[in-house]
C-alpha cells in the first residue's frame, strides 16, 4: 500500500479538497478561518500549502464568517458547502450560535475548532475550560447538541474514519446539517503515513429515497378521498430541486399551493395556483384555503409554528395531515400520515398514481384580493413629512428589483413583511433565515449568497438592531470586492418586539432606544459607520430618494449601504394569524389582564378545533 506522510491538518484539507459533488465541483468550496494559537500552526500551515486548490477566506468574527458559509450552501440548495475554523476558547464558542442556526435550518457546514492538547502536557493551555469532574470535557462540547455529527480528533489516524463520516452527514438529504470536528492542536501538527488512496477524488451524489409502497398507497388514498386539499411548500422543495416537479404536479391535479418562509419562490408569485405565504405572517388568501382544507399536504416542511399558526390555522375538524419529507422525524410530526421520500421522487410517483384525478381550485378572487391589499401598503406614499413604513420600503425595493435579484433577511420586522408582501419570481430569489431567525445573519449571509452566485443582484434587508449586533463582514465584503446592497431601516430600536410587547398588553419597555435606560439619547450615524468600513454609504429621506439611490448604485462594484429612517409602529394589518405567545396570568396592569383573556380564548379555540 502506497502511503504519503502528512501532518493531520495537511491530511484533513487534502481530503476535503478531493471530495466532489454530482456536478463535478468540489463539495467544500473554501475555508473561512480566523487563526489563534489553537489553529495557526497546524491548520494555518496546512491551508497555506493548499491555498491554490482550496481557498481560505478571513472573516472578522467567527460567528458571522460561519453565517457566510451557511448562506453560501443554502443559496446553492445544499449542493456545496464550506468549512470554518477557529482557535480554541472564545473563537470556538463564538461559532456555536452559527452551528445552531445551521442545525435548525438543516444546512451543511463543517466546523473545525481547535481544541486542547490531546497529550495534556501543558494543561491548562491558554483558553482551556476545565471541568473538575471530567478530564475529557472541553469548550467544544458545546457543539454537541447543535451538530448532526460530532467528533474530537485526538490521533492523526482517526481522520481516516471521521472525515468520511462527516461528509456522509453533510451530503445526506435526511441527516444534513452542521458537523463539528474538534481538532486537538497538538494532533494537527503530528505526522502519519496516510494511504494515498484516501485522497482519491470521491463523488458524493444526492440520495433520492423512494417512498415505501405502503406509505405511498396510503398517501394516494388520502389524496383521492380529499375534496379541498392544499399543498404547504417548504424548503425541502428547493433542496430536492423539485420546483418544476411541484409546478407540474399542481397544474395537472389542480391543487392550490401556499408557501412557508423557506419554501417561498417554489412557485412564482404570479402563478395562479400560488395562493401566497402561509401562517402567522401569511396572506389572507393562503390562510383561508388552509382553514377549510380537508387535506393539508406538506412537501418538504417541518411545520414550524409560524407556518401552522401554532397549530390553530387548520380549522377543518376532519382534516388529514399528509407529510412528504425525506426526514422521518418531520414526516411523522403531529400524527401526520408520513410519506418518507425525496420530494421530487415522491411527487412524481404520486402524480403517476393519481393519473388524471383533478380537484377544484379556489375562486381566483381570493388571490386577487390579497395582492390588492398588498399593493395598497407597498405603493409609494404621497409626498409628506410622515416617516416611511417598512412596507413602503419593501415596495421601493421591489420596484427596483429585477428577475436576477435575491432579497434576503433573517430577523426583526422585515421577515414577516417580506413573507407577506415580497413578490418572488424565480426559485431561490428569496433567501430567508427564519428557522433560527438569527439577528446578525444578514450582512454575512448576503456575502455568502453573492459568493455562491456572483451574477445575482443581492439585496440585504436589515434593521438597525440586527446591524448593531453584527456588521463587521461588511468590511470583508469591501476587501474581497463582493458587491451587495444593504437597505438599512432605522426605527431606532427593536420595533418588531416592541409591537409584540404591546400586543401582549405590555408597556413599551426596553425595546425602542428611547424606552431603554439612557443618559444620552441615541444618535448613531449608520451612514458614517458603513462608510468607515469602505462601503458606498448613503442616507435617504424618502421612498422616492430610496428608489433613486437603488437605481444609481446598481452598476457599482463595491458594497452599498442605504440608510432610511422608518416608523416603528405600523405593520400590515391584512392577512396574518394568531401566534401562541404566552401572556402572564397575573399582572397589576389591566392591559395585560385583557390580553390574557384574549390569549385564553384563542388557546381554547385551538384546542377545541
Amino acid at each position: 500500500m502506497k502511503t504519503v506522510r502528512l501532518t493531520a491538518a495537511q491530511a484533513m484539507f487534502r481530503y476535503l479538497a478531493s471530495q466532489m459533488n454530482a456536478d463535478g465541483e468540489p463539495f467544500i468550496a473554501g475555508v473561512w478561518a480566523i487563526f489563534g494559537h489553537g489553529n495557526v500552526a497546524g491548520i494555518g500551515e496546512a491551508l497555506h500549502g493548499i491555498r491554490e486548490t482550496l481557498p481560505t477566506y478571513r472573516g472578522h468574527n467567527e460567528q458571522s464568517m460561519a453565517h457566510a458559509a451557511i448562506a453560501y450552501s443554502k443559496q446553492l440548495g445544499r449542493r456545496r458547502a464550506m468549512a470554518v475554523t477557529s482557535s480554541i476558547g472564545p473563537g470556538a464558542t463564538n461559532m456555536v450560535t452559527a452551528a445552531a442556526l445551521a442545525h435548525v435550518n438543516r444546512i451543511p457546514v463543517l466546523f473545525i475548532p481547535g481544541d486542547v492538547f490531546a497529550n495534556r502536557a501543558p494543561d491548562p493551555v491558554l483558553q482551556q475550560v476545565e471541568d473538575f469532574q471530567d478530564g475529557t470535557v472541553t469548550a467544544n462540547d458545546c457543539f454537541r447538541p447543535v451538530s448532526r455529527y460530532f467528533d474530537r480528533i485526538v490521533r492523526p489516524e482517526q481522520l481516516l474514519t471521521a472525515l468520511p463520516r462527516a461528509l456522509r452527514v453533510m451530503t445526506d438529504p435526511a441527516e444534513c446539517g452542521p458537523v463539528t470536528l474538534a481538532f486537538c492542536q497538538d494532533v494537527q501538527a503530528e505526522a502519519y503515513d496516510y494511504p494515498e488512496s484516501f485522497f482519491a477524488p470521491k463523488v458524493w451524489a444526492q440520495r433520492r429515497p423512494r417512498p415505501d409502497a405502503d406509505e405511498l398507497a396510503a398517501a394516494i388514498a388520502a389524496l383521492k378521498a380529499a375534496k379541498k386539499p392544499v399543498i404547504v411548500a417548504g424548503g425541502g422543495v428547493h433542496y430536492s430541486g423539485a420546483t418544476e416537479t411541484l409546478k407540474a404536479f399542481v397544474e395537472k391535479h389542480g391543487i392550490p399551493v401556499v408557501e412557508t418562509q423557506a419554501g417561498k419562490s417554489a412557485l412564482p408569485w404570479d402563478h395562479p395556483q400560488n395562493l401566497g405565504p402561509v401562517g402567522v405572517t401569511g396572506a389572507a388568501s393562503a390562510n383561508a384555503v388552509c382553514a377549510e382544507a380537508d387535506l393539508v399536504f406538506g412537501v418538504g416542511t417541518r411545520f414550524q409554528d409560524f407556518t401552522t399558526g401554532s397549530w390553530a390555522l387548520f380549522r377543518n375538524a376532519g382534516r388529514t395531515l399528509l407529510s412528504l419529507n425525506v426526514q422521518p422525524y418531520d414526516g411523522f410530526k403531529h400524527n401526520a400520515l408520513p410519506l418518507v421520500s425525496d420530494a421530487r421522487i415522491g411527487l412524481e410517483e404520486l402524480s403517476a398514481a393519481l393519473g388524471d384525478h383533478r380537484f377544484t381550485l379556489p375562486d381566483e378572487s381570493l388571490k386577487r384580493g390579497w395582492f390588492a391589499d398588498a399593493d395598497a401598503v407597498t405603493d409609494a406614499p404621497e409626498a409628506g413629512n410622515a416617516l416611511p413604513t417598512d412596507m413602503q420600503v419593501i415596495g421601493a425595493v421591489q420596484r427596483q428589483a429585477s428577475e436576477n435579484t435575491v432579497v434576503m433577511c433573517a430577523a426583526g420586522t422585515m421577515p414577516g413583511e417580506l413573507h407577506k408582501l415580497w413578490k418572488a419570481g424565480r426559485p431561490m430569489s428569496y433567501h430567508m433565515e427564519y428557522g433560527y431567525s438569527c439577528m446578525g445573519y444578514e450582512i454575512a449571509g448576503g456575502l455568502g449568497i453573492k459568493m455562491a452566485e456572483p451574477d445575482r443582484d443581492v439585496i440585504v434587508m436589515i434593521g438597525d438592531g440586527s446591524y448593531m449586533m453584527m456588521n463587521s463582514e461588511l468590511a470583508t465584503a469591501v476587501t474581497m470586492g463582493v458587491k451587495i446592497t444593504v437597505v438599512l431601516t432605522d426605527n431606532r430600536g427593536y420595533g418588531c418586539i416592541n409591537r409584540l410587547q404591546m400586543a401582549t398588553g405590555g408597556a413599551e419597555f426596553n425595546n425602542l432606544l428611547d424606552h431603554a435606560h439612557h443618559v444620552n439619547p441615541s444618535a448613531i450615524d449608520f451612514t458614517a459607520h458603513a462608510a468607515a468600513m469602505g462601503a458606498d454609504a448613503r442616507k435617504v429621506g424618502s421612498i422616492a430618494e430610496l428608489e433613486a439611490a437603488l437605481a444609481a448604485t446598481r452598476g457599482g462594484d463595491r458594497p452599498v449601504v442605504i440608510v432610511i429612517d422608518t416608523d416603528p409602529y405600523p405593520s400590515t394589518a391584512a392577512g396574518g394569524h394568531w401566534w401562541d405567545v404566552a401572556v402572564p396570568e397575573v399582572s397589576v396592569r389591566p392591559q395585560v389582564n385583557e390580553a390574557r383573556a384574549r390569549y385564553e380564548a384563542a388557546v381554547k379555540a385551538r384546542d377545541e378545533a
